[in-house]
């Protein structure tokens, strides 16, 4: 101990002081210290990893142990006693080879077949089936003869049968997608395709073909199929979208496109609330074996409140149009031009002309066109002249309804006879530079009362009305169409087209 600036120091030893001797192990304590260090030790180091190291080297021994150990305790290599078989010979062993698998160095040829015997007869082919049953597909725009054909019927039999359908009805008219079901004979040799025993197929929606061997040559059948024929009519609500909720209750996306059209000239549609309700007709036909084909709008009705809109299409003088319940058919406004995608070179009124030289009214319009182009009727009419007419050279002379007409000159060749009734749009005859012409151009005139007038300044606008014996048949059948019952739940139903009311009946 040290005290102040100076001190000095006591060293203690504590074994000098105590006399102390420690306890010898015992040979429990000694065999644990062994046994912990054996655990330890790693007796079966990888001998791949640290080659020639002390590790390595222990390895080494202890597989040199374990293997010199295996081999003092093994019991031996003594064969064991017992019945050996005799050895096969002759047919025996060509018998119990063609039954075992051979090794692939020996051509691996057994294993599949019996030996030859006195039973066994060897053929010089493969035998065929007696008969091949399949199902053929005909597909879009393939031919009836090379379905058979791609099938393994003869290229004369096929066209045969090709033949004999197309007696029946048109091989066009089978839809793709049909599924023929065949049946092919036993051939005589394998030079020659097999022969059509038995077809039979979907011709048209309202019949099925077969066709059966009997006494050597093909006979077919027809088999009918049951179809009705009931148009189907739908009612719903208009809602957010006429379109959609039509198409959501079954109507084809071709018939609402028609309805839409052929409602469109009334003012119902532009007003009708979403609670105004559509009726709709189309064609319907339902075979017995369950398919069904929905065809084209037959009526338009729309009814929003207590106005309704009832059309029926009619054919009346070669044209088709829709009807209102009245008798009133859709108007037909405006007129289209008379060569299409020409420019009017000349106008109505006071011009210099050029072959005469002096000026002189221009009674029509001029139309600048190439030496054959189409000249249309620029609406309905019934041709009162065509052919050749002084100056204005080949000329045609309409008479539109009311007091209007039209005329067509200067053309090359003329297509229509005079007493012909035209449509808007029809072929009248071709430009031309026939009469007093100075190139190819159609000069256009139209009439009032007789008089010209500027054709700019006219709108051909008309509408067809029934009458009479028509009248009453457009009304019969509209009664009858309004008959039909409505598909699912039971709508609203209207009055009679007789009646000629605007109210719902309740």
């Amino acid at each position: 101990m040290g005290f102040g600036l100076a001190g000095s120091t006591v060293a203690l030893s504590i074994d000098q002081a105590i006399d102390y001797a420690p306890p010898k192990p015992s040979l429990k304590d000694r065999f644990a210290h062994l046994t912990d260090i054996a655990h330890e030790i790693d007796w079966v180091p990888d001998l791949g990893t640290q080659i020639g190291s002390f590790t390595w080297v222990r390895g080494l021994a202890t597989l040199s142990l374990l293997c010199g150990a295996a081999i003092a305790l093994s019991p031996g290599f003594k064969a064991l006693p017992g019945s050996v078989p005799a050895p096969l010979s002759g047919d025996v062993w060509e018998e119990s080879r063609a039954q075992s698998i051979a090794p692939l160095a020996w051509g691996s040829d057994t294993g599949r077949r019996m030996a030859a015997n006195d039973l066994v007869v060897s053929l010089n082919t493969t035998p065929e089936r007696p008969t091949i049953e399949m199902t053929a597909t005909l597909g879009q725009g393939d031919g009836f003869a090379r379905v058979l054909e791609r099938n393994g019927v003869g290229a004369s039999e096929a066209r045969k049968v090709a033949s004999m359908v197309s007696g029946v009805t048109s091989l066009s008219d089978i839809q793709p997608g049909t599924v023929m079901s065949l049946t092919l004979g036993e051939r005589p040799s394998r030079d020659v395709a097999r022969p059509l025993e038995y077809l039979a197929f979907r011709a048209n929606f309202g019949m099925k073909l077969a066709f059966s061997r009997s006494g050597g040559a093909l006979q077919m059948q027809r088999i009918p199929v049951a179809i009705d024929r009931t148009p189907l009519r739908l009612q719903g609500r208009i809602g957010d979208s006429l379109y959609r909720s039509a198409r959501a209750a079954g109507v084809p996306a071709k018939a609402v496109e028609a309805y839409i059209h052929a409602i469109a000239s009334k003012d119902l549609l532009n007003t009708a609330q979403s609670d105004a309700r559509y009726d709709i007709i189309v064609e319907h036909a339902r075979a017995e074996t369950g398919e069904t084909q929905v065809g084209k709008l037959l009526y338009a009705g729309l009814i929003a409140g207590n106005r309704q809109a009832r059309l029926l299409q009619w054919t009346i003088g070669g044209r088709t149009e829709w009807y209102e319940a009245s008798g009133v058919g859709q108007k037909r406004g405006g007129m289209t031009q008379p060569v299409r995608g020409a420019r009017m070179s000349s106008g109505f009124g006071m011009r210099f002309h050029p072959i005469l030289g002096y000026s002189r009214f221009h009674r029509g319009v001029d139309f600048a066109a190439v030496h054959g182009t189409p000249i249309v009727a620029v609406t309905d009419g019934v041709v009162a002249m065509a052919g050749r007419n002084g100056g204005n050279g080949n000329y045609v002379r309409l008479s539109h309804s009311g007091t209007l007409g039209s005329s067509y000159s200067h053309m090359s060749r003329i297509v229509v006879a005079p007493g012909a009734r035209v449509v808007q749009g029809q072929v009248l005859g071709y430009v031309g530079s026939t009469g007093l012409s100075t190139g190819p151009h159609l000069h256009f005139e139209v009439y009032r009362n007789g008089a010209a007038v500027n054709p700019r300044t006219v709108n051909f606008e008309s509408r067809s009305l029934l009458s009479g014996a028509e009248l009453a048949s457009f009304r019969s059948r509209l009664n009858a169409m309004l008959s039909i019952p409505v598909a699912g739940a039971q709508q609203a139903s209207v009055v009679p087209a007789s009646a000629g009311s605007q109210r719902l009946s309740r």
